[in-house]
């Protein structure tokens, strides 16, 4: 089984910055990598980074890309999502994962934690 925990959601005004943390229990499971997704009601949940467990490659979709960082601790098994310059649009509930890197299609997930809620005002 793979546990996920994530922690770090709030509420935080546009130009903010916030730090989402995801724990993960691991037993008798080997994944390939571990990403952030956000879903906003109604719509279809999307990748936002992932991280090739191993390697250490994160990728990011275009509307994270330089502003957020996708980084993990080891020793912790623990996956981090640093969030800057925070807008609107970034409002969602994000969840952490887990699952196995494939050619072309990058990180599948198929262990979610139950998510943690990011509101951006203004």
């Amino acid at each position: 089984q793979v546990q996920l925990a994530e922690s770090g959601g709030g509420s935080v005004q546009a130009g903010g910055s916030l730090k989402l943390s995801c724990a993960a229990s691991k037993h008798k499971v080997s994944t390939d990598c571990m990403g952030w997704y956000r879903q906003v009601p109604g719509e279809d949940r999307k990748k936002v980074a992932t991280i090739h467990t191993s390697s250490g490659s994160p990728s990011y979709t275009a509307s994270a890309k330089g502003r957020f960082t996708i980084s993990q601790d080891d020793a912790k098994n623990t996956v981090y999502l640093q969030m800057e310059n925070l807008n609107h649009n970034d409002t969602a509930m994000y969840y952490c994962a887990a699952g196995w890197w494939y050619p072309i299609r990058g990180c599948v997930a198929n262990y979610w934690g139950q998510g943690t809620q990011v509101t951006v005002s203004s």
